[in-house]
Order: C-alpha cells, then structure tokens, then sequence
C-alpha cells in the first residue's frame, strides 16, 4: 500500500523539478511512512510512498522492466498476483522481486492497457513507456483506491491525494461551484469532479493514456445489472463460496491483520469467515458511543464472544471532534460525512496492533441493505397512492409541526426524512435518505452569483445518468446500481481510504471483490430484498453463523450523535466558522439563512445538523487550503 504522484511535461525538452516531486511525495507521507522512491526521466518523474505489505525487503519502488524502458509506481494490492507471476514466467518475463508491482509491470508489458482486467484487487498505478513516451495510468473497478489528476497545455500532474497535485506550481487552482452544490446536496463530491475545476477525479474501472499530446479516458470495466434466474439455494452456494475465496485471498499479508467489527450483518459474515480461514484469533476492533441509541458495543461483543477474537473497543466522547482540523487536511476536498471519525479512530486504534485490517463495506449495496430502500418500496406500494388532500393537508404539515428527537433513529426523524424525500421528483425518490440540500433550499443559501452559475447544470446530472444505465431493470436493482457508482465509490470508499491511510493502515474490502459484485448485479431483485426485508440472500445464507444477538438487531448504520453535538460541546466552533463576518465576506452563501437554520437548530425547531456541518467543513477546508494554494 503506497501513495503515489508524478509530472509529466508535454514537451521533452522540459525537465521536472526532483524537488518539486519530493514535496509532492511529502504531502502523502501517512500513506507510505516504511519507504519512499522517486524517478527522474526528463518529461517524467514518479514518486511514491510505501506502506510496506507484501515482499518487505525487495518491493521499493519506482520498479522498472529489464531494459529499464518501463517504470511503475503503484499503490494497492493485487490478491491474484501470484498466479499472474506464473503465467508471466511461463512467458518468458524474469522477476526481481516477489512484490505484486511487478506484476503489473510485466503485465502491461504483455498485455498493454488489458493488464487492469486481468487484476483482482484494489489499485491505482502510473507507467511510464520510455520508448514510445505513453503514461498510462489505471484505477480498480470499484475505485477503492484514489486518483486526482490535472491537466493544462503544458503538464499533466497526477497523485493519490489532491494536496501532493497542489505543491506542484503553475496550476489553475478555481473553486467548482457544481462541485460546492453536489457537495452540499450530497455530502460529497462525484467523479470526475473535485473541488477545483481544472482538477480531475479518474473514475473507477477506467485508465486513463497520455500518448502524442492526447488524452484519453477510457473505461476497462463496466458493471451491466442484469436479472438472471436461478434458484435461492443455488445463489446461497454461489455467494458463499466466492465470500469465502475474497476473504481467503485479502489474507495474504506479511503483516498483522485484523477486522473492523461494528456487529451488523455485514462485518458479522466477515470475521466469521476469517476466524474459520486463519490459524490464530482474528483482532477484531470496535468503536461505541456513550449516547445510549448510538450504541452498538453489545452486538460486537456478541460476535467476538462467539469466535474468540482478540477484540479491542473504544468509546468515543464529543471532545473526539478535537481531530476536525487535522482530518480535513486528510480528506483534501469538502466531504460532510459525520463517519469520518468513528472510522479515524477505530482506524487509529487498530492501527496500534495491525498493519491490515478487513472491512464489511459494500454489502449495502449488493444486498439493499440501506432504509431507503425499503421507504421506497413503501411509496411506489402505499404512499404514491393516498388522495392528495391527506398527504399534502395532513401528513406533510404534521411532519413539519414534529420537532426532531435526539435519538439515532426513532418513528420521528424516520417519518420527518421520509416526507422530505417526497418533495424531489420521483425519479429521484429511492436517494431521499442521501439528499441534504433541496431545491428550495439551495436557492435560500446561496447567493445570486452562485445561483447564476448553477442553473445551467443539473445538481442530479450524475444520478440520472447512473439511472439511465441501469433503465428498464427492477426499482431493487437500479437503484443499487445508482448507490454502487455514486454513494460508495464517493462517499464510502472515500472515508474509509483516507481516515484508515490517515494512520498508515491498510483496508481491505472483500464484498467488493468485483466477482462477488458482478454476481449481485446478476441475481433476480427478491433475492436482495423480499417483501420489506433487506439483504435477504446474505441474511440467509450466513444466518447459523451469527450470534442469536446479530440475528434479531435491526440495520443501524454507522453514525455519530452530531446534532446533538452541535448544540454543545461544537456550538463556539460553528458559531465561529459560520459567524456573519466569515460568510459575507466569501460570498458564496447568504448570511441570514445561515443564522436562521442556526437558530432553528439550537432552539430544536429543526434537524439542520447535516447542513450546518457541511457548512462548517467547507468553512475549515477554505481556511486550510487557501494558504496552501495562495
């Protein structure tokens, strides 16, 4: 696991600065601390960081072939690399190390730009082709490790991390204003977008090839939902022997290795079929709350109890939020979701044992695991139906008389967010739950200039367009599409790399497998989702392998009591951030709707606490990267 970066000027008779690509390579120091390499070849440079895995004494990077004609720098892990290695030596390439960056290597060299479909794993790579001056860079299917790149009439700057693409001089550094709305509507930024307009995200399964003073990005592979039949047993088989086999390859370490154990279904599965794979006791790791209903210790316990884990606990307090200045600069771009610091600090903790740990990320997503899926099943069957007169002269006015609860969930918050999400088109219904900023409310928060910039785009361009891929499908399966392609790959892989590379921690992710992804987007829709119950497959298969505790909770989610936070212990931080003076002077937002929605949610009128903390982090991120780009 590395971080990795490079320059590459356009014309040959430029030559990069090796200071300019050390500072790069500074900046992502926390992905790579074990070792460091960079490259210079005229246009070119390659740097990297190394967060040493696999083959700890020969893996430094960059690597080149035998003719030194290619160089790679990599970060990820490839789980099938040794039998990629076989297939490479019984074609005649010669190793000289045992790292799976050189499979890579050779394998572009044999296969050219086919070598990523042949990878099993979770990557980003660049390499360099001396001879035909080609880079070529690449990105895993799911998009679990990150790429930024920009591009102007002279250079193309890339790097793991937005802050290495920033020490390089000379960019063209200009707020996105579609990327602040996504931002604030979504809580994150999608691909390719980034809040710089002229800096790209590569988007997942695709590579990206300089050649010639052309560029292009290409997609290598493309998940296509389908709706085979088969039968439920025959599906239960299927999935557990491909789970089995992920897990079973993302052991492969030469470090200590773990889990992330929050006791859902998902992680559940996970460290069960770890305990069943390994010879030693799997060190499991868990984070809790001391706000009752935020909780979820006891369901931990059980499963731990259960396989004899080595586990480890912590418990977070609000003085947590300590961290927030320190875990923007990680998060390089504005991202809103709350989770980033349960994950830090389970990351942190872990991070005091292991080197790797395994994640149960994903499984939402191939299973309908999320309660949206669920209140839109509820609306097309029920709601959608009611007269008028009772939905808008009853029901929805009742909602807004409803004043919000401080509990995680409860019949309350559920129904105030679920008269919310009936206010957007239909066809945007099923990402009520993901929507933090309506149409109503954009136009009250920013200001006409900003709102001038806007209008020509769509704010949901990217989900229409997700929808559209997966058009004349089931509800169940198109919309997990839309949630693959957007909600995980942009929010949840993005908080779970960057808070776990924060501490030089490695997460794995083997529901993300792209086996066991391409086989759930093939299952009929009441295999995911019977009636009202979710991620019915997974449940069923597994089930004798969960505690008697697991079996009979409910789906959580992973969250932390932040609108309670912030009307205490974060109240002088957000009054701070978001006084009149700061926001007027941007001049990005109105300062009196900020007031308003800041009273209203002190005062326990309304739940605001997803958009004033966007607010708050975009008010943190300016501050920090403005002297960083000045």
């Amino acid at each position: 696991m590395c971080g990795i970066c490079g320059i590459l000027y356009f014309d040959d008779r430029q030559k990069v600065s090796q200071s300019v690509l050390r500072s790069m390579c500074d900046t992502i120091i926390h992905r790579g601390p074990d070792d460091q390499g960079q490259v210079m070849l005229g246009q070119v440079g390659l740097g990297m960081r190394r967060l040493s895995i696999i083959d700890l004494s020969t893996g430094h990077q960059p690597i080149a072939n035998e003719e030194n004609t290619l160089w790679i720098v990599f970060n990820g892990e490839i789980y099938n690399f040794k039998r990629l290695r076989k297939e490479l030596e019984n074609l005649g390439h010669q190793f000289k190390t045992r790292s799976d960056t050189e499979i890579i290597l050779h394998g572009y060299e044999e296969w050219g730009e086919d070598v990523c479909q042949r990878l099993n794993g979770m990557f980003v790579f660049a390499v360099w082709d001396q001879k035909n001056k080609i880079l070529f860079l690449g990105r895993d299917r799911l998009g679990i490790k990150p790429l930024y790149y920009y591009q102007d009439d002279q250079k193309l700057v890339f790097g793991s991390e937005l802050k290495a693409i920033l020490k390089c001089p000379g960019l063209d550094c200009t707020l996105d204003p579609v990327a602040l709305n996504n931002y604030l509507t979504f809580e994150y930024i999608p691909a390719p977008r980034s809040i710089f307009r002229e800096i790209r995200k590569l988007r997942p399964g695709h590579w990206l090839r300089w050649q010639a003073d052309q560029l292009m990005d290409q997609f290598y592979w493309k998940l296509a939902p389908c709706e085979n039949s088969i039968s439920e047993a025959e599906a239960g088989e299927k999935l557990s022997v491909l789970l089995n086999d992920a897990v079973r390859l993302r052991l492969i370490s030469d470090v200590p290795l773990g889990a992330f154990l929050s006791g859902g279904l998902d992680s559940s599965i996970m460290v069960a079929q770890m305990a069943e794979l390994m010879d030693q006791p799997v060190k499991t790791f868990s984070i809790g709350f001391k706000e009752s209903s935020y909780n979820e210790l006891n369901y931990a316990r059980a499963v731990a109890k259960k396989y004899q884990t080595e586990h480890h606990e912590f418990v977070i307090e609000a003085n947590a939020l300590e961290l927030t200045e320190k875990l923007i600069c990680h998060l390089d771009e504005p991202f809103g979701d709350f989770s980033i610091f349960p994950t830090y600090l389970v990351s942190k903790m872990a991070r005091d044992y292991v080197t790797v740990v395994l994640s149960g990320d994903g499984g939402d997503e191939l299973f309908a695991g999320y309660d949206t899926y669920r209140a839109h099943r509820f609306d097309r069957q029920f709601y959608h139906r009611l007269p008028k007169i009772l939905k808008y002269g009853i029901l929805e006015p009742m909602a807004g008389r409803m004043k919000p609860t401080e509990k995680k969930k409860g019949w309350i918050n559920s129904y105030k967010r679920f008269i919310q999400g009936t206010r957007l088109p239909k066809s945007l219904y099923h990402v009520r739950w993901m929507v933090f900023l309506q149409a109503m409310e954009r136009k009250e928060i920013f200001t006409d200039d900003v709102l001038d910039e806007l209008a020509p785009v769509d704010p949901y361009d990217f989900i229409h367009e997700y929808s559209r891929q997966a058009d004349g499908l089931h509800d169940v399966t198109r919309t997990g599409y839309i949630d693959v392609k957007s909600y995980l790959a942009d929010d949840i892989l993005v908080k779970v790399d960057r808070m776990s590379m924060a501490v030089s921690l490695e997460a794995r992710v083997p529901y993300l497998d792209h086996r066991i992804v391409e086989f759930c987007y093939s299952l009929p829709p009441v295999l995911k989702m019977k009636g009202y119950r979710t991620k019915y497959l997974l449940e069923k298969t597994f089930w004798n392998l969960l505690p008697s505790e697991v079996q009979r909770r409910d789906k959580q989610g992973f969250s932390i009591p932040i609108k309670n936070w912030i009307r205490g212990e974060l109240r002088p931080m957000m009054l701070d951030l978001l006084s009149e003076d700061r926001i007027r002077q941007q001049g990005l937002f109105r300062p009196e709707t900020v007031h308003r929605w800041i009273n209203e949610h002190l005062e326990g009128i309304e739940n605001h606490s997803h958009t004033l903390w966007a607010l708050m982090v975009f008010q943190q991120w300016n501050e920090i990267y403005s002297k960083t780009i000045s």
